[in-house]
């Protein structure tokens, strides 16, 4: 057999058979190709995802949640500003009618200062009557703990993001249509309309904290700086330099 033999069954084959052949080894070239394509494409895949990971989790930068709004100007609308009937201090910013830079009225609207998740709505939010409201500034006195709090702030949504910040807006007029814990929200999306829940009747702001972590738990933004401190980092916080 040998060469020969080899020879002779090479003379044997007609060309269908090298086409054959042929299609074979071009079919095998391409599986090969694909494998290899396909492994690097699974690769791709998942870098993609983790950079898209990570762009989730880097914090894109805080906004004041009233679209074209200032930091306001009174000191006593700025955080650590003190507030002598329940011998405490404003944990955020106060936005009031003629210290907002955009007009301040009750249903406009409250939009979320930066990426992250609804932990908190009140949608079933009732006011005090005036009888229980008086009842409760008899007792925040001396001090007002986190429940007094809340009921001070009147309706509220929270926002955790993903640098472990919790932003609240309280006095809120009404939660926005549809809006539930859970639900993921970026810089800007709609939160609520301003009002003038847990005061009593007053006039229609927004209360703006911003948390390092759980409200009433931890320390908030600015804790202990005073007001042209808070001013200046504050504006690059926000991104308004």
């Amino acid at each position: 057999m040998g060469f020969n033999g080899g020879m002779e069954r090479a003379r044997g084959w007609k060309p269908g058979h090298y086409l054959l052949l042929a299609l074979a080894l071009y079919a095998l070239v391409v599986t090969l190709a694909f494998s290899a394509r396909g492994r690097q494409v699974a690769h791709l895949k998942e870098e993609a995802g983790a950079l898209r990971a990570q762009l989730e989790r880097a914090p894109e930068g805080y906004r004041l949640p009233l679209p074209g709004a200032c930091l306001p100007e009174r000191a006593e609308n700025l955080p650590g500003a003190p507030r002598p009937y329940r011998k405490g201090v404003s944990a955020g910013f106060v936005f009031l009618p003629g210290d907002a830079c955009v007009p301040v009225a009750a249903g406009m609207g409250v939009v979320a200062a930066a990426t992250g998740e609804v932990v908190r709505v009140e949608s079933d939010y009732q006011e005090p009557a005036p009888e229980a409201f008086r009842a409760l500034l008899e007792r925040v006195k001396e001090g007002a703990g986190p429940e007094e709090m809340d009921l001070l702030k009147g309706l509220e949504v929270w926002v955790r993001h993903p640098d472990g910040r919790t932003t609240v807006y309280a006095h809120l007029k009404a939660p926005y249509p549809g809006l539930r814990v859970g639900q993921k929200v970026r810089r800007g999306d709609p939160l609520g309309y301003l009002g003038n829940t847990g005061l009593g009747g007053g006039v229609p702001r927004l209360l703006f904290e911003v948390w390092e972590g759980e409200p009433e738990r931890s320390p908030f933004l600015f804790q202990g700086l005073g007001p042209e401190e808070v001013r200046a980092k504050a504006q690059a916080f926000f991104g308004l330099e």
